[in-house]
């Protein structure tokens, strides 16, 4: 890793370090708790879909159908503050991985390669599907759109069915879902591993203490019997 990108003499407990108790830190769990608020608030919805045997109802469908289309088709206000709580979390991987230490770069990076894959996946499946769903082109079953210009049997785009296309967006939320924990299992690693630096670190330094301590003594007790041993001569010469 070029030395631009990493501060290799950097540790837990320089002055610069930005670590799980740094503001930035939050930065990143604040919006990643937000979505994992907003996708528990799905499961609800998601959970007969992927979660039972059940046979799935039409009404359940339609009603799972118009929630989806109020959501796509919230005011422009709503989108705004999702791509801003994006934003501040993004904002906060790059504030902690500026000339990062080893430990940014082992928790924060995986964290930032984590929360990439999440709207990854919210961009092409969540939002994807919304889209669908908002202009309600649901074929009777899968079928073979072809695309302008290319074979219809190899270069066509699948169109899946309704039932199909809203468990696909259910198993997103679900990826989505574990993406962010892990975001969190990894500030939270990173916490312990902070945590265990500084007792290590405690430790070595009582140890250090009691060690010059203990040279301290043996000192003072060398100069003792150093300055004791003239007079017990002069004692003996005079008896």
């Amino acid at each position: 890793m070029p030395d631009k990108w990493v501060d290799w003499n950097k540790t837990t407990r320089s002055k610069d370090y930005r670590g799980s108790s740094s503001f930035a830190t939050f930065m990143i769990i604040g919006p990643t708790c937000f979505f994992l608020g907003i996708l528990f608030a799905m499961l609800p919805y998601d959970y007969p879909l992927l979660w039972t045997k059940e046979p799935i109802s039409a009404a359940y469908l339609d009603e799972l159908e118009t929630h989806l289309k109020f959501v796509h088709q919230s005011p422009a206000l709503i989108p705004r503050v999702l791509s801003i709580a994006v934003g501040v979390g993004f904002l906060g991987f790059f504030i902690k991985l500026f000339r990062a230490s080893e430990s940014n770069m082992l928790f924060d990076g995986a964290s930032l390669v984590l929360y990439l894959i999440g709207v990854g996946v919210y961009v092409a499946n969540i939002v994807k599907g919304l889209r669908l769903v908002s202009a309600g082109a649901w074929p009777d079953a899968s079928t073979v759109l072809p695309r302008p210009g290319k074979d219809p049997l190899t270069g066509g785009e699948v169109i899946l069915g309704r039932q199909d296309s809203l468990q696909v967006m259910a198993a997103s939320n679900t990826i989505l879902a574990l993406v962010l924990v892990g975001v969190l299992v990894l500030q939270a690693g990173q916490w312990y591993a902070e945590r265990k630096d500084n007792e290590e670190f405690e430790k070595l330094a009582r140890l250090d203490q009691a060690a010059d301590a203990s040279a301290a003594a043996a000192a003072a007790a060398t100069a003792t019997a150093g300055a004791s041993s003239p007079t017990a001569d002069k004692t003996k010469k005079k008896q």
